[in-house]
């Protein structure tokens, strides 16, 4: 098979593909007035390109047929092309690229009631990482996973589920200012990869080390690769037990570097005292 054959859809999706094209191109077009340092252009192409490849290319077929394959699919799904693109910090860039009456009417939606409701949600310092843990836990179960991978409406929402959750929680974890306005405090962003990596490393450990199929629908489908069903069973928990793991370290060590640039620049709150917030005067007669 030629290896250009690698790149051609299992799937055609014309949705995925004009997200693809409207990011890159917001990306660009405000790069041109946004400054965007080289690393910073790196880390998103890098990562926009990971993600086009686990979405939209031959690899699906075989993430269809084989579950190491699936693993890894969604370690670049959930946890290195959102850890990328958002180390990239691309929110900047991509508000410069759109045009003035869309930014407008973005500010005051992001000022109205809704928006700020919305922000707070995509924002919560909770409610986030535990999305982020139960969306890659939830998929794993043997009955939920049996029809995700049979009804392609299914399918799609995992995939997208995960990507998601993980552009959301790298945001928090990698945002680069105090608390406030970031909404996790710097040293909460520390302490969140640690979190969030535990229970993924126990599923992932038990999914490598037990002795049974916990998931038949692989063989019943047929495997890609010829490879015992322990085996790809085996590869699969140990990419979730380890290098998903590492991914969530990377990120725990951007997060202690901001930390420690924060204390360096003296930009974090005095010990057991809360940042001072004002104070709201009611009117007379009120």
């Amino acid at each position: 098979m030629d290896w250009l054959d690698w790149l051609v859809p299992w799937e055609f999706s014309p949705t995925l593909v004009v997200l693809f094209l409207a990011s890159a191109f917001l990306f660009v077009r405000g790069g041109r007035t946004h400054r965007v340092t080289v690393a910073r252009k790196a880390l998103f192409w890098t990562g926009w390109v990971l993600l086009y490849l686990s979405l939209h290319t031959r690899l699906d077929y075989y993430a269809e047929r084989m579950f190491f394959i699936h693993r890894a699919q969604h370690l670049v799904l959930h946890h290195l092309g959102p850890l990328l693109v958002m180390a990239a910090y691309p929110g900047s860039a991509m508000r410069a690229g759109l045009p003035l009456a869309w930014r407008t009417a973005l500010s005051r939606f992001n000022d109205g009631p809704l928006g700020r409701a919305l922000i707070a949600v995509l924002t919560n310092k909770f409610f986030i990482p535990a999305l982020f843990v139960f969306l890659v836990l939830i998929w794993l179960l043997p009955t939920v996973q049996f029809y995700s991978m049979l009804d392609w409406r299914l399918y799609r929402v995992m995939n997208w589920s995960v990507v998601i959750s993980g552009f959301l929680y790298w945001n928090l974890v990698l945002d680069r200012r105090p608390s406030p306005p970031a909404a996790m405090s710097p040293g909460g962003r520390v302490l969140s990869p640690i979190f969030t990596m535990a229970p993924q490393m126990v599923a992932g450990a038990y999914i490598a080390l037990t002795e049974r199929d916990l998931y038949p629908l692989f063989e019943l489908c047929g495997r890609a690769i010829a490879m015992p069903a322990l085996m790809d069973q085996s590869i699969g928990g140990l990419t979730m037990w380890i290098p998903a793991a590492l991914v969530e370290v990377f990120g725990l060590l951007v997060a202690l570097g901001t930390l420690m640039r924060l204390s360096g620049k003296h930009r974090l709150p005095p010990r057991g005292r809360r940042p001072a917030r004002k104070k709201i005067t009611r009117p007379a007669g009120a």
